[in-house]
């Protein structure tokens, strides 16, 4: 078993990886900004199980929080109110790797 690739409080880029279909992720959180609040393990990965691929690796999991301002311009609450997300390894690039929802070059 390897480490996760991101540690609790690693600043990390959610991508947007152009994928339709069953996907975990959520439009207004890809090309954000996020930490990681927790790693929540490995499993299966839910795009491939939502269309019967049983085999495929365990993909890492991690709990991410984004500041609530971040994602709706004009946010009226409270400036410590984030959101926490739960987002699949392949789905995840160091923050500084790119820009707002750019795929990191390979």
């Amino acid at each position: 078993m390897t480490a996760p690739r991101f540690a609790v409080g690693a600043r990390v880029l959610i991508l947007d990886l152009g994928k339709h279909g069953h996907v975990r992720i959520p439009h207004y959180v890809r090309g954000q900004v996020a930490e990681v609040e927790r790693y929540c393990g490995a499993y299966r990965n839910p795009e491939d199980l939502a269309y019967g691929r049983y085999d495929g690796p365990r993909i890492d999991l991690y709990r991410v929080r984004i500041a609530q301002a971040a994602l709706w311009p004009g946010y009226a609450g409270d400036a410590a109110d984030d959101l926490e997300i739960e987002v699949y390894d392949h789905w995840l690039a160091p923050a500084e790797a790119g820009g707002r929802g750019e795929t990191p070059p390979c």
